[in-house]
């Protein structure tokens, strides 16, 4: 299921430290320069390279941030 959550309710997902997978579509040199805490890095143009290793767990919950304006 597809569904988007807000900044908030994500804030609150790790705060309650929810379990789910947390991956930032940034340019490695962003994603360097700050990040969510946990988060891990997917940049767009490598998603079919990464997204196997990175995501192996075919049943997680994952929460994709992409950082941009809302």
């Amino acid at each position: 299921m597809n569904e988007v959550i807000g900044r908030e309710e994500l804030r609150i997902k790790i705060a309650r430290g929810d379990p789910f997978v947390l991956v930032e579509t940034l340019a490695p040199s962003s994603f360097a320069s700050g990040h969510l805490p946990g988060a891990r890095n997917l940049p767009p143009n490598r998603v079919a390279e990464l997204a196997p290793s990175l995501l192996p767990d075919k049943n997680a919950e994952i929460v994709v941030y992409c950082g941009g304006p809302t």
